[in-house]
């Protein structure tokens, strides 16, 4: 049973996540072989206070 976790920044739409789960389950399951009813996605979504990109929160910028 493949587990995948999407870590990404907080903003994205509740159809954004709902397609990158399809289509990140689609990839997994073609390249795979496993069958999408055991491939589970998790998104992680992080807040932009919380990440940091060459010194700087990506909020700050």
């Amino acid at each position: 049973m493949p587990y995948i976790t999407v870590k990404m920044l907080e903003g994205r739409t509740e159809e954004q996540k709902r397609n990158l789960v399809e289509k990140v389950t689609d990839a997994v399951s073609e390249t795979t072989g496993a069958p999408k009813e055991k491939v589970v996605v998790f998104i992680e979504e992080m807040s932009k206070n919380h990440y940091g990109i060459a010194g700087k929160r990506v909020s700050d910028q």
